[in-house]
């Protein structure tokens, strides 16, 4: 398996490694939100509607919409179903990731399809998985500072799309043949072109490996599995609960209004997230080989998060946006927070901003009735949850004065998550929110937290209560 840092290899324990591995950059991982308690004594801020595509499952080839596409699919049912023109809005904030060529600053591009008028400012966010929920923060701080009233925030992402992209020989050779003049410097170039050059290499790779630590995400999550002691039939047996779980939600309605199907241009319907399996099992997850660190990994494509299409969008609103549209709130947004640590242990992010919320919001664990903790990997799910439970690692990493404790597994993604539905990276944090805050609704709970770990080593995290 992929290589633990050599400090951390050196440690005595999960938390001696996790702390000496963040160890390697000037800070520990604290939040960079740790100090501002005041962050969130602006005005009220709430989420009042949401609505998001299915997450389709790519296939091999580019997938029936573009990121606009989805973001428009998504978008338009949503408008149709409010009291108030589209062009009420005061601005628009769209997280994603792999933007195509055809569509630059797609939050523009999707906001004048959406029809909401030349006028309206429109700008795209990109912190990778964090993207969906940076939108919702970015509106959510820009309501709380009197900047605005209205705000549509989502996340769109087509993975299907990403680009093949050229080696760095391929690129070198066509700008020297595009610089020739004469024939003889052209028949010169054509004789340096060698069959290897023409072979692309598949863009989503090369995004999803970190350029610091030259670790995938996938030897990432192999990383803190390790240092947690996360076994296969763990991982797997999580996986599998994902998946019933999700199917559960689909067969009893439980994403009703929140999925809106999509249909492309010549008439195919979309009406559910197809990457589920509910047919799938222990034993056919045991019999999947490791992807990224043959052949002892414990990270397989059955416990890993899907390649995935999907859209979101979020409305967030002050309380006089809410009065002039007559508007119904379903949550207050109360804080948010984002956390750094070193790349190799980006999937620990969770517990820090997590943390960080709780701690300057002087609640505790049993504070939260609901989690939303996206599942870019089992191992990185099951990494978080024992970390939080390490004592040495709440002390010395999360400045706790003990362990922060043991989320019940009833709490956290009841309804399944990305390794079932699949993980368009710009569009996550925005469906963990939305679902985050109707599952709290159907549930009859207060309280939760969704929350993130984002390729490059950085996590997210929001807290909100049920209006």
């Amino acid at each position: 398996m992929a290589q633990a840092p050599k400090s951390a290899a050196k440690a005595k324990s999960p938390a001696r490694a996790a702390k000496a591995t963040a160890a390697r950059k000037p800070t520990t991982g604290r939040s960079r939100n740790a100090s501002r308690t005041e962050a969130s004594s602006g005005r009220p801020v709430y989420l009042v509607d949401g609505a998001r595509t299915p997450f389709l499952r790519a296939r091999n080839k580019p997938g029936p919409f573009t990121p606009v596409d989805l973001a428009v699919q998504c978008g338009r049912p949503l408008f149709a179903r409010q009291p108030f023109s589209p062009d009420e809005f005061d601005t628009v904030i769209l997280g994603c990731v792999n933007v195509i060529a055809d569509e630059m600053n797609p939050a523009r591009v999707a906001a004048l399809r959406l029809g909401m008028g030349a006028a309206m400012t429109a700008f795209t966010v990109q912190i990778n998985c964090g993207s969906g929920m940076q939108s919702i923060d970015t509106a959510f701080r820009i309501i709380e500072a009197g900047k605005a009233d209205l705000i549509l925030a989502g996340g769109a992402e087509a993975l299907s799309h990403a680009p093949l992209v050229l080696r760095q020989q391929a690129v070198e050779w066509f700008g020297g043949f595009a610089s020739a003049k004469t024939p003889w410097e052209k028949a010169t170039a054509l004789a340096g072109l060698r069959p290897e050059m023409t072979k692309p290499v598949i863009g989503l790779e090369r995004g999803l490996t970190d350029p610091i630590t030259e670790l995938n995400m996938g030897q990432t999550a192999e990383v803190i599995g390790h240092l947690f002691g996360i076994t296969r039939e763990a991982a797997d047996a999580y996986a599998l609960q994902s998946h019933q779980s999700l199917a559960h939600a689909q067969n009893n309605g439980f994403l009703e209004g929140e999925v809106n199907p999509a249909v492309t241009r010549d008439g195919k319907l979309y009406d559910h997230d197809d990457g589920v399996r509910p047919d799938t099992s222990m034993d056919k997850l045991a019999k999947l080989d490791p992807v990224f660190e043959k052949p002892y990994g414990n990270v397989t494509a059955g416990n890993s998060s899907q390649i995935t299409d999907g859209a979101c969008w979020t409305m967030l609103a002050s309380e006089e946006a809410m009065r002039r549209h007559k508007l119904t709130p379903l949550a207050r947004i109360i804080d948010s927070g984002w956390s750094a640590l070193d790349p190799s242990i980006m999937g620990l992010a969770p517990t820090l901003c997590s943390t960080e919320i709780l701690k300057r919001r002087e609640l505790s664990r049993e504070d939260i009735d609901l989690w939303e903790l996206n599942e870019a990997f089992a191992a990185q799910v099951l990494a978080c949850l024992a970390a939080w439970e390490d004592e040495e690692y709440c002390r010395d990493v999360l400045g706790l004065d003990g362990v922060f404790g043991r989320i019940d597994r009833d709490r956290l993604n009841v309804d399944g998550g990305a390794i079932s539905l699949g993980h368009p990276v710009g569009t996550s944090g925005n469906r963990l929110v939305l679902h985050l805050v109707n599952a709290m609704r159907r549930l009859g709970l207060k309280r939760g937290i969704a929350t993130e770990c984002i390729g490059g080593g950085q996590g997210g995290a929001m807290l909100l209560e049920v209006a």
